[in-house]
């Protein structure tokens, strides 16, 4: 992973050597993310696309209170899934403005507090609208909405598609010129659409087609809306490589594509602005699972390394967060990176053969106390494991 240097045979996170990070932390295991590989990715985006697209961070991918907080300094604006990081975002700073709300499932309580904080709703049901009116009406402040669409095509080549046939996500976009109406029925204040097709692409070409189907769409819709469109989210889907033969995502088709369509809504729909929302893409490069070596054992001719965590905090690594067919993230042994490779798998500390964080990989030679480094792990990682499965601590994070 040539985004992290080394130094004497270690590698290198937020500047120090992984030994000297581990003695800071003070146990095993932990995630460490790297602030300077974080403000690189948002810098990189910045100089590959138009300045008018807004970039939000969908904070699902890593809800860590101090990794958001500095975020939110980076970043246009903040995605929030739950009235749990509805909170964080808003005491990480993140202006109210400039959070939005979505979620297939938002119960009565999180739409009061969406309207009592002033963020946007991206609404994905109808049942949602009476209790944003009810809200709005009870506390004296507008509701913002926008709705979520689930259009009539998919995201090609995404990890998880999330638009397109029957989905818990949005409302079909069959039905929304009902729901448009129920809105200026409801005296709600209505400010655009959201548009989330899928996730985890590497394929720039799909990424284009779907921005610019989305834009389309959104455009046709808007002649049944209740007010000129303000926003048009048309989603993320940016993927990072994870195994062998994955080719990194070429921006520059990205930022031409979204050019283009920023000219356009000069024109068609002026008062609106672009915004993507980008999760894994963002954090995914910048963070590190480490954990220690507490055995080695060879099985019938294997090397196991036994680490002290597993799927218990890294439940994408070992296969069981989407993976139809498990391939190893990529790994080292983070303070023995120079040592003479050989075939070892990783396992977790679990009583179960899932818990499984590398297969017969080539890393360097291991021993007890070493350090086993999961790369692609700022992403899904914490957040995204069933850390009280069988008992064992919970997992620390550090941002450094």
């Amino acid at each position: 992973m040539t985004q992290f240097a080394t130094c004497d045979g270690e590698l290198v996170v937020g500047g120090k050597r992984l030994s000297v990070l581990a003695a800071r932390v003070g146990r095993t295991p932990f995630y460490a993310y790297d602030r300077g590989l974080l403000r690189a990715r948002v810098a990189e985006l910045r100089g590959a696309l138009p300045p008018a697209v807004k970039l939000h961070y969908a904070m699902k991918a890593n809800p860590m209170p101090a990794l958001v907080g500095f975020m939110a300094g980076l970043v246009d604006g903040i995605d929030v899934a739950s009235g749990g990081e509805l909170k964080i975002a808003l005491d990480a700073g993140a202006d109210p403005e400039e959070i939005s709300f979505a979620g297939p499932g938002k119960r009565d309580v999180e739409l009061q507090q969406a309207v009592a904080a002033g963020v946007l709703v991206n609404v994905e049901s109808t049942r949602e609208l009476p209790v944003l009116a009810a809200a709005s009406q009870a506390l004296g402040l507008p509701a913002r909405v926008a709705l979520r669409v689930n259009p009539d095509y998919e995201l090609k080549g995404s990890g998880m598609k999330m638009g397109g046939g029957p989905k818990q996500f949005g409302i079909d976009v069959e039905q929304i010129p009902q729901a448009l109406a129920q809105i200026g029925a409801l005296g709600l204040s209505f400010e655009g659409f959201h548009l989330f097709a899928g996730s985890q692409n590497l394929r720039a070409e799909s990424i284009c087609e779907a921005q610019v189907k989305g834009f389309e769409l959104a455009l046709r819709l808007s002649q049944d809306a209740p007010a000129p469109l303000r926003v048009l989210n048309l989603g993320g889907g940016f993927g990072i490589p994870y195994f062998p033969g994955e080719q990194r995502l070429d921006l520059a088709p990205i930022g031409r594509n979204l050019a283009a369509l920023v000219e356009r809504a000069t024109a068609e729909l002026p008062q609106a602005r672009l915004v993507i929302e980008l999760g894994r893409f963002l954090v995914g490069e910048a963070g590190v699972y480490v954990t220690r070596v507490v055995d080695r054992k060879v099985s019938r001719g294997q090397v196991f390394l036994v680490c002290d965590g597993g799927l218990n905090h890294h439940l994408s690594a070992s296969g069981n967060f989407g993976q139809v067919l498990r391939k190893n993230y990529p790994a080292t042994i983070g303070n023995r990176v120079d040592a003479a490779p050989e075939l070892a798998s990783a396992v977790g500390p679990l009583c179960t053969p899932l818990d499984l964080l590398a297969d017969r990989m080539e890393l360097p030679q291991a021993d007890i106390g070493d350090l086993v480094v999961i790369f692609q792990s700022g992403a899904y990682g914490a957040s995204a494991s069933p850390q009280p499965f069988l008992g064992h601590p919970a997992v620390v994070e550090v941002l450094v």
